[in-house]
């Protein structure tokens, strides 16, 4: 079987079912968060970021697939969006809000607004919705405006856009200033704004997002991003992010591309190659991606989306190089996920993370503001849209 057929097989029967059975129709929006034994907490916070992936999500299926129960999904998941998560007094978007929207973490991040841009530019192009469309170049020009300095791009404010430290961002025992992830979603989001209307501000702005990645974040010695800075862009930790870089191994290609600048193209293109490439060599272990090395030590657990975004990161290295070692890769990461990451319980849908053993690490939930439809389901997406020549 082509791997697109088992993904189409994989969307139809496991993450579509899911995610719209989680829909609220009491509240709007959708349920924020389901537990490891699947009970459902249906007064659980609703993440705006999660709101944002969903919306994302149901756009682009529908788009893809035309099917009016999801066209309804995006309508319904894109009210909350608008009713609830956007702030009218001092723009923005927040951090998240209650279970029947009323603001709850009021946190104006810059990672957020990137989301909701892209998810807002997904449901214009399936709508055709102004309002969508004007709200997402309206927080186009906050970041723009509030979450820029000279050097790049800030993160974490109060609900007024006075700086505030980043916790949210930062991990492994630090606080960074401006991180990796940050900078990657913006990117994505600016790259889907792009994509659904191509404007000269926007492309001026991924432009530069890209100078600071090929200069600032990657490192050519290293094969791999640096992920925690200061706010000049010096790296604060020696972590390596072996998710995030298989990710911006195809993410930063896709945006790129929307550019149609074969100069800028052969440059960002061959720093996602050695991306890539370093994964496999260094991460791809017992049929599957591992976490992260913080300080020479590598993390061995094999997290959701890290997975995910590994057989995308695969399938693309393979269109661009030819290379059948990620052909193969990416089918055996597939397998993987198959035989271990979906969680076979009626109801379920992915496990968040496994042990080296294959083995459910934590009982972290199934559902909660960052476990969502926006990583499995663009896998799913991308390969059907992709139909590369893997078989599973």
């Amino acid at each position: 079987m082509r791997i697109s057929q088992a993904a189409q097989q994989m969307l139809d029967g496991t993450i579509l079912p899911f995610w719209l059975g989680l829909r609220d129709e009491e509240n709007g929006g959708f349920y924020g968060y389901l537990d490891f034994d699947l009970n459902l907490d249906k007064k659980a916070e609703k993440g705006c970021i999660l709101n944002s992936r969903i919306l994302w999500f149901f756009s682009e299926s529908a788009m893809l697939t035309r099917r009016p129960d999801l066209r309804d999904a995006a309508d319904h998941a894109f009210r909350f969006l608008m009713d609830h998560c956007v702030d009218r007094a001092n723009g923005g978007v927040y951090w998240s809000v209650t279970c029947d929207g009323k603001p709850l973490d009021t946190t104006k991040h810059t990672y957020n607004q990137a989301f909701a841009i892209y998810a807002l530019s997904a449901y214009y192009r399936l709508s055709g919705n102004a309002q969508a469309l004007a709200l997402a170049k309206e927080l186009f020009r906050l970041i723009e405006t509030r979450c820029t300095d000279s050097e790049g791009y800030l993160e974490a404010f109060t609900v007024d856009w006075k700086p505030e430290s980043n916790e949210k961002l930062s991990e492994n025992g630090v606080l960074a200033a401006k991180t990796m992830n940050t900078l990657l979603h913006v990117f994505e989001g600016y790259s889907g704004l792009y994509q659904a209307d191509p404007q000269p501000d926007v492309e001026k702005a991924m432009r530069r997002i890209l100078g600071i990645y090929a200069e600032k974040i990657y490192s050519p010695e290293l094969h791999r991003q640096l992920v925690f800075f200061d706010e000049h862009y010096h790296s604060i930790i020696d972590l390596y992010s072996y998710g995030h870089d298989i990710e911006s191994s195809w993410l930063i290609d896709w945006g790129c591309s929307l550019l149609g600048d074969q100069t800028l193209q052969r440059r960002i293109f061959a720093i996602d190659s050695d991306l890539a490439a370093a994964i496999y060599r260094h991460a791809y272990r017992d049929h599957s991606v591992i976490n992260e090395c913080e300080r020479g030590r590598d993390n061995l657990t094999r997290v959701w989306w890290v997975q995910a975004e590994s057989v995308l990161g695969f399938v693309n290295e393979y269109a661009k190089s030819g290379d059948t070692r990620y052909r193969d890769a990416a089918a055996d990461v597939w397998h993987y996920i198959c035989d271990k990451m979906v969680d076979k319980r009626p109801g379920s849908e992915w496990f968040w993370c496994l042990d080296e053993n294959g083995v459910p690490a934590t009982r972290q939930p199934i559902v909660e503001p960052w476990k969502c439809p926006y990583h499995n389901g663009r896998m799913c997406l991308e390969l059907i849209r992709r139909d590369p020549d893997v078989q599973v």
